[in-house]
């Protein structure tokens, strides 16, 4: 059974490595093999420390837990943008949990959140081009593939990246 809980500090590690890890395997070809396969779990620690140690006000950290593990997670900041709101800036789920439900309850559970802290706020994430998984995954929950934007990438590079959006949060909640 998967239990649901805010992340604490002691969750960074667990978090970088599925985060990494994650990243390993959906990003390849996409981002540089030199990040993927050296620096990301270093990047992620000093993310994943920074963002459980010292939490910006607006933030929101989920895991998700299975067997005592963490299975997935996901990270929003409410308000974000002031025409788009709030952003869904990650949510990861180890491959081996695919299709069992963790990933919609995440993201279900971030928008309630989301909402508590602003009822007229939307819900936005942006997402790769190349990660079609997670592209039909978002358009069967009800975002829109808004536009293509060229964003700065963790790997010191530049990719392309759909804003999908959810006009109204509550479609997820």
């Amino acid at each position: 059974m998967t239990h649901y809980r805010e992340a604490t500090a002691n969750d960074a590690e667990p978090i970088a490595q599925l985060h990494s890890l994650s990243w390993q395997q959906n990003y390849r070809g996409i981002w540089r093999d030199e990040f993927l396969n050296g620096h990301v779990l270093e990047n992620r620690r000093d993310v994943w420390r920074k963002r459980l140690q010292q939490p910006d006000t607006n933030q929101y950290v989920l895991v998700a837990e299975s067997a005592g593990v963490i299975c997935g997670f996901a990270c929003t900041y409410a308000d974000k943008d002031p025409v788009w709101g709030t952003l869904l800036d990650n949510l990861h789920v180890l491959k081996n949990q695919n299709g069992q439900g963790i990933g919609t309850q995440l993201i279900k559970l971030a928008a309630n959140w989301a909402y508590s802290k602003s009822t007229a706020s939307g819900f936005y994430l942006w997402v790769l081009p190349e990660n079609r998984n997670a592209r039909i995954f978002y358009e069967k929950l009800g975002a829109v593939n808004h536009e293509l934007m060229s964003l700065e990438s963790p790997d010191g590079g530049y990719s392309g990246a759909y804003r999908y959006v959810w006009q109204d949060i509550k479609t997820l909640i």
